[in-house]
């Protein structure tokens, strides 16, 4: 009916989970499948990781829209090229998504672990949030789920938590490590070599735990010590803390 107000649609960035299915929220499950359009990003020839978490909560009849990263591995994070590439596609990404949100169709946007726990959703947030309706549904982090794996807890008492991207160079590293109570380092993947000599020299290799895509099928945990010489993205360390009091 001419006049009426147009409401446009709600960006959801949903957080899935770390891989188990199981691990998805009751709100997740139940915003994917009240949205119209899926979107979930992923790598070329593959369905991408959150979209298999999400599977059983996905109808044939909803749009789906993959946003296939058109650099992964090619290029390191550092090359000019890559920056480029990626930025222009997260551009188009976003357009794509505005596209159906404009048009008055919500959106669930996949995420795995959480989308604001170094979540890839954040390109779309910030590039959409100030146009559109946005709302975010929290998801279990592959760090909480990996403590969940070991033989005592990851924090207690007055333990401080550290959270440190493998990404950095191995002098932060360091000093991220040096004088931590209880810390994860997250993104290993080729990283792994200059992070095992930070722990190294920090002096937390005893204590330190690696776990390996955590509740997948394919699920590895072993002593830090006991740690293969590579590892995928989906890997991180984990130091508990040993219960200081403050």
């Amino acid at each position: 009916m001419s006049g009426m107000p147009f409401t446009p649609g709600t960006l959801f960035g949903v957080g899935v989970g770390p891989g188990d299915p199981e691990l998805m929220t009751l709100k997740a499950v139940r915003t994917i499948g009240a949205c119209p359009v899926v979107a979930y990003f992923c790598k070329r020839g593959t369905r991408g990781q959150a979209r298999r978490i999400a599977d059983q909560a996905i109808a044939p009849d909803q749009i789906e829209l993959p946003m296939v990263y058109p650099v992964t591995v090619e290029l390191p994070p550092n090359h000019p090229d890559y920056g480029r590439q990626i930025e222009a596609f997260f551009d188009e990404s976003a357009e794509h998504i505005a596209g159906h949100l404009a048009a008055g169709r919500s959106v669930a946007a996949l995420n795995e672990g959480d989308p604001f726990f170094y979540g890839s959703f954040m390109h779309l947030f910030l590039r959409l949030s100030g146009r559109f309706p946005t709302e975010v549904i929290p998801g279990v982090t592959s760090m909480v789920c990996s403590a969940s794996l070991l033989p005592r807890p990851l924090m207690l008492r007055d333990d401080v938590l550290s959270v440190i991207p493998g990404t950095l160079d191995e002098a932060a590293l360091l000093r991220a490590l040096t004088g931590a109570d209880a810390c994860v380092v997250m993104k290993l993947g080729q990283n792994l070599p200059k992070v095992r000599r930070a722990i190294a020299a920090a002096g937390l290799a005893g204590r330190a735990w690696y776990v390996e895509r955590a509740s997948m099928e394919e699920q590895r945990v072993m002593p830090f010590l006991e740690a293969p010489d590579s590892a995928p993205y989906f890997s991180q360390i984990v130091i508990p803390g040993e219960g200081k009091r403050g």
